[in-house]
């Protein structure tokens, strides 16, 4: 999920909350795809809700400012 995707959900009427467990899902589920190799089975870390809250938060207070983009 990109950052743009995030704010068009957020300014869709997403709450913070419920962007967090979509990202989660999406992040821990290509981690499992990732660690079905048998090369890559202690590769990457899967995240809580707490973490993705905050990714999604950093994202959305990076456009309210305005720093890199604007949708």
């Amino acid at each position: 999920m990109t950052e743009q995707e995030i704010i068009q959900m957020w300014k869709s009427g997403l709450t913070k909350n419920k962007l967090a467990e979509i990202y989660k899902r999406q992040y821990n589920n290509r981690i499992k795809i990732i660690r079905l190799d048998i090369k890559h089975r202690h590769s990457g870390r899967f995240i809580t809700n707490y973490e993705a809250l905050s990714y999604i938060e950093r994202t959305i207070l990076k456009y309210l400012k305005g720093d890199e983009y604007k949708c």
